[in-house]
C-alpha cells in the first residue's frame, strides 16, 4: 500500500526540511534515511564513508532504505540512494516517490563542506559531474518531480501536497 511519501535528490535540494514541514501538514511521521543509517551503525555518515568507502556506504544506504516499513511518513533519503535498485524498487513499493528537482548552481550555493555532510563523490569527481550522473537515475525512479528553483519551501509543501 502506497501510503508514504519519498523525497529524493540532490543533497542540498531540501529533502530533509521539506520533509519535516510536508509531515506535519500531512499529519503524517517523518523518517529521515540518513538518521536511520546513522543510528543503525551509531556512526555519523562521513565516518562511514571512510570506514567502508564510497561503494561500501552505497551498500549499507541499500540495505537500511530497503528494510524501510514505516506507515503514513514522509521519508528524507540520502541524495546516493539511487544507486541501490533494490531499495528504490522498495520506496516505490511503499510510496510515492518525489524528485525534488534544483539546477546545478542553485544545489553548489546551498551545499558547504561536502565531506562533512556525507556527500559520496568518487576521487576526482567534482560536484557537477555528479549531478550529471544523478539527475538520469533520480527522473527514472520518481513518480513525481517538482522543480524547486528558486521557490520557499511552504511552496514546494503546497506542490507535493496538491500532486497526492
Amino acid at each position: 500500500m502506497k501510503d508514504n511519501i519519498v523525497l529524493i535528490g540532490m543533497p542540498g535540494a531540501g529533502k530533509s526540511t521539506v520533509g519535516v514541514v510536508l509531515a506535519k501538514r500531512l499529519g503524517y511521521r517523518f523518517v529521515d534515511s540518513d538518521l536511520v543509517i546513522q543510528d543503525r551503525y551509531d556512526k555519523l555518515l562521513h565516518e562511514l564513508i571512510e570506514e567502508h568507502g564510497v561503494e561500501g556506504f552505497w551498500r549499507i544506504e541499500e540495505e537500511v532504505n530497503a528494510s524501510l516499513t514505516p506507515r503514513r511518513s514522509v521519508i528524507a533519503t540520502g541524495g546516493s540512494v539511487i544507486y541501490g535498485p533494490r531499495a528504490m524498487e522498495h520506496l516505490r513499493e511503499i510510496g510515492t516517490v518525489v524528485y525534488l528537482k534544483l539546477p546545478l548552481e542553485e544545489v553548489a550555493d546551498r551545499l558547504g563542506d561536502l565531506n562533512a555532510r556525507g556527500v559520496t563523490l568518487m576521487p576526482g569527481q567534482t560536484l557537477a559531474d555528479l549531478y550529471a550522473e544523478r539527475v538520469p537515475l533520480y527522473e527514472r525512479y520518481a513518480h513525481q518531480v517538482v522543480d524547486c528553483q528558486g521557490i520557499r519551501i511552504r511552496d514546494v509543501v503546497h506542490r507535493i501536497a496538491s500532486l497526492i
